[in-house]
């Protein structure tokens, strides 16, 4: 599965950290020419310019907004200027990518919105799950009728690079990353899949948060996600946001749910899991077995359904890059989604019917969290408002 042969964008990515070498790899696999890059400081970034290969680092993202040549830009920057970013971009007519969560709210998410659509440019969220080949399979089998009608779905995202009082990040200052951390974080990806796959918006949360470790140890300096770096010996920092999580779902049509998300579980690096039980069938999926899709069944034996172009279908099979038995996982899906939305910046704007995930998904995403972070300080449920 390619970009077509027409679609050579010219990109240029705001951000430097472990998310930013992402965005440099994955877009130059779906065909795209990175040019340019920004970061939090001109040195950090020509240092990350060097690493990467990419040939110019912008003193800001002004400058980068001043060259003509530049189809797409990716937002991969810490979340609180990920709207005043985005509209920026937007409003100069430039194609946009953002990280997730798109906002720290839903009004600044809807601002994103507005602005791109007025702008009429491509918009859309890192929501990179839906892009691995098995979830387009999961999509297909639902909306072909095969599993039934979802009745529950329920499942986690659990990681444990926080586990330690010493593990930093500056996602865990709630003024650059907002005050719900691993709901937003992490969270978001297991509701945009989940209500993607199901076809089921939520209506109401009842949400539990909660902060296993309220100090943590900062070291001097940045510490990159992942990279493992320590803060012991660092100063101590009261902790303001979430490190897990319990969320109770209603949703439409009557279907009901519920997850757990968690950066302080141990030997859990990367793991979205959920299962969808549906009227008909039921599936289970773990991004850590990435290649296989259990599907169940009531009269039959349930069975594994392995990743394997010759036997999915056409939706799934527009994801996949390699023969069965070929792993496919993380940066893939990365490269899928990109690859689709260079697809409409090829064609000029988006298509009526975008196939990956936009700013209205993220948007949706943000009145989510907006209610999680309501139920959680009142203890009740919480209708979303979107």
């Amino acid at each position: 599965m390619n970009a077509s042969e027409d679609a050579s964008p010219t990109v240029a990515i705001v951000g430097t950290g472990q998310i930013g070498a992402v965005h440099v790899e994955c877009a130059r696999r779906a065909g795209a020419t990175v040019v340019g890059l920004v970061g939090s400081s001109p040195d950090r970034a020509r240092a990350k310019a060097t690493a990467w290969g990419v040939p110019v680092v912008y003193s800001d993202l002004e400058e980068l907004l001043e060259q003509p040549d530049i189809d797409v830009v990716h937002i991969a920057s810490p979340n609180h200027v990920h709207a005043s970013q985005a509209i920026a971009v937007a409003n100069a007519g430039k194609h946009v990518i953002c990280e997730k969560p798109m906002a720290l709210d839903s009004a600044s998410a809807g601002a994103m919105v507005d602005a791109a659509q007025a702008a009429g440019v491509v918009h859309a969220t890192c929501f990179n799950f839906r892009f691995y080949p098995l979830m387009h399979e999961a999509h297909a089998m639902m909306l072909s009728g095969e599993l039934g009608e979802p009745r529950l779905l329920t499942g986690s995202y659990h990681q444990d690079w926080l586990f330690e009082d010493t593990d930093w990040n500056w996602r865990l200052d709630s003024e650059r990353a907002g005050d719900l951390r691993s709901v937003a974080d992490i969270g978001s990806h297991w509701l945009d899949l989940m209500s993607w796959i199901s076809g089921r918006c939520v209506t109401e949360v009842c949400a539990d948060l909660h902060t296993f470790i309220p100090v943590r140890y900062r070291p001097h300096g940045e510490v990159e996600t992942f990279s493992g770096a320590s803060g012991a010996g660092g100063e101590p920092v009261s902790i303001d946001t979430d490190d897990a999580a319990s969320v109770l779902l209603r949703l439409e049509g009557g279907a009901r749910g519920s997850f757990s998300v968690s950066q302080v579980s141990a030997g859990r690096k990367n793991d979205l899991r959920f299962e969808l039980a549906g009227s008909q069938r039921a599936l289970m999926w773990s991004s850590e077995a990435s290649d296989t899709l259990w599907v169940g069944r009531r009269g039959r034996t349930s069975e594994v359904l392995l990743k394997d172009p010759v036997h999915l279908s056409d939706e799934a099979r527009s994801v996949a890059f390699y023969p069965g038995g070929h792993v496919e996982g993380y940066a893939e899906a990365f490269t899928a989604f990109f690859a689709s939305v260079y697809d409409d910046v090829a064609r000029g704007g988006p298509a009526a019917a975008p196939r990956y995930p936009t700013f209205v998904d993220g948007y949706h995403g943000a009145c989510v969290a907006d209610a999680i972070r309501a139920s959680a300080a009142s203890g009740a449920w919480t209708e979303i408002r979107y």
